[in-house]
């Protein structure tokens, strides 16, 4: 099989597989490419409320194919930026799952989801120090923003490789999981995440992530949304509630 994006689509959740098995999981420029349109398919149908990214087999991603940084590498850090930034803006939860390497392209489009889950033996790593590569700014304010300046400048400046507890120590991971326990737990969590209201979920995603300009538009949503009420009537009817707000509505 060539190498690209597979999903699929189930109970609230849109799972997309980095599918390249030969190299690791790498990503193709082609791969890059079709990432922000599958995003917005993804973003556009009203079935997905959660997106879980991760690879294929016991690997998520080695990074970009350094094959395509022959030719241009200017353009091949271009086609990853587009594609880490769709991936931050996307407007569902969105969830890494993570298993073995997790290194360069692959950090960048772990960074950009909201959560982070790995199961135990992953290893991380940020490496253009280890091609003459300038991380992008974008990316790297990314990075500093979940594990500090810190360990952003640790990972930047060596390329060297960390492990799950100092990656879950440092914030760049919100759970590890036991070896085999991931897909596991991942399907429990993202259970929870597509019962919950979307309205709450697509403000805080904005609000967490520095937007000051849509405060209004957020209380406008909330007066009209129903969720409130509904929610609050089922907490007192003992029953799940049914939140009928979405963000491709």
């Amino acid at each position: 099989m060539e190498p690209q994006l597979l999903h699929r689509v189930g109970d609230g959740v849109a799972t997309v597989v980095i599918h390249h098995p030969a190299k690791r999981n790498a990503m193709t420029a082609g791969m890059w490419e079709a990432l922000p349109p599958l995003l917005d398919t993804m973003a556009a149908d009203p079935a997905v409320r959660v997106l879980v990214l991760t690879g294929e087999g016991g690997t998520f991603c080695a990074g970009a194919d350094i094959s395509t940084l022959r030719g241009s590498p200017q353009q091949a850090q271009t086609l990853a930026v587009l594609a880490e930034e769709a991936l931050a803006a996307f407007p569902k939860p969105t969830l890494a799952a993570i298993r073995g390497h997790c290194v360069g392209g692959g950090s960048q489009l772990a960074a950009a989801c909201d959560l982070r889950f790995a199961e135990e033996g992953a290893l991380f790593g940020v490496t253009p120090a280890k091609l003459g590569i300038v991380y992008p700014a974008s990316s790297t304010r990314r990075l500093v923003s979940l594990v500090g300046p810190g360990t952003a400048k640790y990972l930047l400046f060596s390329g060297e490789l960390i492990d799950t507890a100092r990656a879950l120590r440092t914030g760049l991971l919100d759970e590890v999981t036991a070896e085999g326990e991931l897909g596991k737990r991942v399907a429990e969590f993202t259970r929870v995440l597509a019962s919950r209201s979307q309205l709450t979920q697509a403000a805080a995603k904005e609000f967490a992530n520095g937007r000051t300009d849509r405060d209004a538009h957020w209380a406008d949503q909330a007066r009209g949304s129903g969720d409130t009420a509904e929610g609050v009537t089922a907490f007192l009817e003992r029953r799940e509630p049914r939140f009928t707000w979405t963000t491709s509505g």
